[in-house]
């Protein structure tokens, strides 16, 4: 399932008409920042399950 050019550009008029023009640049970078800290911790965890080659 993804999202079309329509959806997305109504998900973004209804963010703006909830939160103001003002309000949407910091609510974008707030989930840009979790998204980002999300990805690194998921990547630890990756890199955790990974076998250690012993030698």
């Amino acid at each position: 399932m993804s999202l079309g050019f329509g959806e997305v550009a109504i998900i973004l008029f209804v963010a703006l008409l909830l939160f103001g023009p003002k309000k949407l640049p910091e609510l974008g970078k707030a989930a840009g920042k979790t998204l980002r800290e999300f990805k690194d911790a998921t990547r630890g965890i990756m890199d955790d399950d990974k076998p250690v080659d012993k030698k």
